[in-house]
This record gives structure tokens, sequence and C-alpha cells, in this order.
């Protein structure tokens, strides 16, 4: 049996954070919805069932089948799970009269608990439900309380099942690392050994095997999943990796030639192709994000397709994709729902290009990724990357494209971007950019008027862009950076700063 940990998912919008969590503790694992047909559970030493939108006393609220498992390998249930376990097995789940939301503190922990052991005295934890134990099965037994829940955790008699009302995974319970380990290593026996070193060498061991001779072609984006994938892979095929890097004219300042400069360094077999006028041209006319989008897909595919028939007997496509974009989920009636993402330069290639696919980062999260990479030697800067959107600047020009946009933008976008690194600033933001408004504002300079555009400045802090806020940037670097775009750059007189949240608002405006 390997040393894995299983998730079993009922839709929480937390169950990815349980997945982190258990990662940072060394301990890998997987994620997979509750009625998934996709695992084995003999494979794994522990399982954890996470929260859920449902009740558990509703008709429609998930009902998994638990006869592998209770009993037999160490459980844990969270929130939901925990709910679940004493509903199902004899116990009592009301509604709550108030919704328990927000921190409360541990008012009683069981003396001698080992699932508790290293715990502070009143330790505080993060509840989110609306129903509540109320009574706890027979063969249950009672160890820990807050002042509002009573049964806030219970552990199974003569098994190692236990179940929390509270979310350890969260950043507000500040223990709640602490008793994920005292399960996992204490109870279940498991071994802190999934490490990025680790993760390289047994990555590289499958990819030799699995590839072979064959050659792989891989797009390059200039962006952290694409080249942690391109580094693992060329340490397992050397050579028979073909890189491409394509320039669709939508790139940064500067990006296309500062990035193949880079990696040129790294030892990577790369072709740059500069397809801009391509792309410009065919995006002649379109204003629409969607369309956008859809050209910019398009055209890419077309190129690379062109260039990968370039090189003889190429047999895979290998691809940046991590493991958020292929995490099944619980939809809200209950069932799997696939939420892989197509937003990858060359996700969603279509058949005719008879390639196998490859990706050998499609079990980590982003910051695994990082993590695998400075374990590769790659240079930090490049592994600090901002994201980038793949239609680049594409949807950060609202309305229609054209290269004098681009231009304008691409100067924009440097001062900025170049102004948070002097500042001290870029590494405290997630992603920043500026975006090409399409509209012109009435402005005065010396003693003329001017009719010009407007740009809009968005830098946000996020951990994995599904949530983000907008960053209290100095007020002096604001003014500094607004001086300087106006007075430099040409067609632009007013600059505005975003400090809109996702949500309501997303990252990027398109």
């Amino acid at each position: 049996m390997q040393h894995k940990v299983l998730i079993l998912d009922f839709g929480s919008q937390y169950t990815q954070l349980i997945a982190r969590r258990v990662r940072e503790l060394n301990i890998y694992c997987e994620i997979f919805p509750f009625n998934s047909k996709n695992f084995n559970v003999e494979n794994y030493k522990a399982v954890i069932l996470s929260g859920s939108p449902f009740s558990v006393r509703s008709k429609e609220a998930p009902q998994p089948d638990l006869s592998k498992i209770k009993g037999k390998i160490p459980l844990l249930g969270v929130c939901f799970g925990a709910q679940f376990l004493a509903h199902n097995y004899g116990g009592r789940v009301a509604a709550s009269n108030t919704r328990e939301y927000g921190r409360a503190n541990l008012s009683f922990v069981k003396s001698g608990e080992l699932f508790f052991e290293g715990v502070s005295e009143a330790s505080q934890v993060w509840m989110s439900h609306s129903d509540t134990i109320v009574q706890l099965p027979d063969n249950f037994e009672l160890i820990a309380s807050t002042h509002d829940v009573k049964n806030a955790a219970f552990k199974i008699k003569d098994e190692t099942t236990f179940g929390i009302q509270f979310h350890p995974e969260v950043y507000h319970s500040t223990d709640g690392l602490k008793i994920l380990e005292n399960f996992l290593v204490k109870i279940a026996n498991l071994e802190q050994t999934w490490t990025p070193d680790s993760f390289v060498d047994a990555t590289v061991k499958k990819l030799k095997s699995k590839l072979g001779n064959d050659k792989v072609v891989l797009g390059l984006s200039g962006g952290v999943d694409s080249t942690v994938a391109a580094t693992l892979l060329s340490k397992a095929i050397g050579d028979n990796l073909y890189c491409i890097f394509v320039n669709n004219g939508l790139l940064r300042k500067n990006e296309f030639k500062n990035v193949l400069d880079q990696y040129k360094g790294m030892g990577l077999n790369v072709k740059g192709v500069n397809a801009s006028a391509r792309f410009l041209k065919e995006l002649e006319g379109a204003a629409d994000p969607e369309q956008k989008r859809k050209i910019i897909g398009r055209v890419f595919i077309e190129v690379f397709d062109d260039e990968a028939h370039l090189i003889s007997d190429v047999k895979w496509l290998a691809q940046g994709t991590i493991y958020p974009d292929v995490i099944e989920s619980v939809s809200a009636t209950g069932g799997p729902s696939a939420t892989i993402k197509s937003h990858h330069n060359v996700g969603g290639l279509p058949d005719f290009m008879k390639l196998k696919i490859v990706e050998p980062l499609k079990m980590l999260f982003k910051d695994e990724v990082r993590r695998v990479g400075a374990s590769l030697g790659i240079d930090a800067e490049l592994l600090g990357r901002h994201p980038f959107p793949g239609p680049g600047l594409a949807i950060r020009i609202l309305g229609d494209i054209t290269a004098e946009k681009v231009s304008i933008l691409q100067e924009v976008d440097a001062i900025f971007i170049n102004g948070l690194k002097e500042w001290d600033l870029y590494k405290k933001v997630w992603q920043a950019g500026a975006i090409l408004l399409p509209v012109n504002s009435v402005g005065v300079m010396g003693d003329e008027r001017t009719y010009e555009k407007v740009v809009a400045l968005r830098a946000v802090e996020s951990t994995d862009g599904m949530t983000a806020d907008w960053v209290n940037l100095p007020y002096a670097f604001l003014q500094k950076i607004s001086n300087k775009i106006i007075n430099d750059v040409k067609g632009v007189n007013r600059v505005v700063y975003d400090i809109s949240s996702k949500p309501p608002a997303t990252i990027e405006w398109e």
C-alpha cells in the first residue's frame, strides 16, 4: 500500500485547501468525487471526507459508500463528513438555531487524546455550517467542544475514525495543520516522504519509461508551468524534447527576445517563432472578448501544427497542466462535473494533430510547481513570475486590437511592472498588469487640450486565482508611475487604479 491519502469531495469550496495542507506535510494525496469509480480504496492509507454545501438531512445529500473504509482504514470526517458519520450511524443532526460561521475557540479537549496532541488549549478553529450534531451515536466518544458547539469533535470507539465540525484546513484554524498531522502521521502512520526532490526523481523515472526514445513537442509560454514541465522532460529525454515558443504579437515589451535568451541558458531545445503579423491580421476588427480568445486559440493551433510538422516522427504533445485544472468537482446536484480548463497555450488541441498527451505536472498545485522548479535549479526570478493570460494583451485591450494599441499598452505595462520591481513590490503582488480602456478623456499638456486614451492599472494578491483582493500600493508609487506613464507614453493622458476584488469582479477585465 502506498503512503498516500484519499480525499472524497462532496462539493466543498475548501476541498482543494485540504489537499494543499496535506501536501504541506510532505504527504501525497488525491481528490476524487465521493461517487467516482476512478480510485481503488486499497491504494490509500487514510481517507478524509470533505465539507459540502449540502445538509445531511436533505434528500439530495451525497451518500458515499464507506463499506470498504470505515473501521478498516483511518477515516476523518470534516464538517459535512463528520455530520454524515453521526447522522448515518445512529446519531442526530439538526439545524442550528443560528448559523455557526467564523472563528470559535475550543473550550474542552479530552485529556491525553492523540488526535489533539500538541494543540494549544482554547485553540482557535473555523466553523462554517448551518447544521450541528445534537446527539452522538452510542459508540461515538466526544473529544472536543467549543462554547457554542458541544460535539465539535468525536472518535468512534475501537476504530481509527474521527469527525470534526470545524475546518482544520483554513488559515483561521490556528492548530489545523497540527491536527491533520496528528491524524495522518501519528494515527494513520503515513510517512512524510513526498518532497520536491522525491517528485523529481520519481517523475523523471516514469517519463523515461513512458516515453523511451520517442520525440515530444511542447509549447512554451515563458511562464512557470510550461518551463518546469519542459525542464523535467528535458531531464528525462534530453534532445528528444522540442520546445516551441510562439510570439503572437501580444506579449509584454521585449518578452519574446528576453524569454528566448533565458531559455538558452537552461540547455533547452527551443525554437522561437515570430507569428505576430499573422495573429494581428486575424484579429483585425474583432472586439468581442470570446471572439478574440477563439481567434488566438485557432491561430496558435495552426502555427503550432505547422511547426510540429517540421519535426519528423513526433509522437507526444507535452502540456503544463496542473492539478486544479484536472480535479473533478461535485456539481450543485451532487454529481461529478469535470472542471478541466483549456487556458494553456496548447490546451484542447484538435484530434487531427494525432499526438498522445503527456502532462508531468498534472498532480501538482501552483505553489508545488514552484518548489519543484527550485529543486530543478530553475532561476528564482523565472519561478516568481506573475501569471500572464494565454491570450496575452488581447484581453487587456478592451475592444478591437491594432498594432498601435498593442505598442501603447506594452509601454504602459513595462513602466508599471518595472516600477513594481524597482520599489520592491513585485513579489508582494500575485498578478499585475495594465488595461487599455476603449475611451478617451480630456486632458491638458502644456497649453494644449488633449483627448487621449485612459489606462487602468491592476494589482491583486491571491494564492490560486480563485479569489483575489486588490493590493493597497503606496500612493507615492502610484503617483510616480502615473506621471511616468503620462509623460513617456504618447497617446495616454489619464491613469486609474482598479480597486475591485474577486469576486464580484474578475482579475482580468475580459
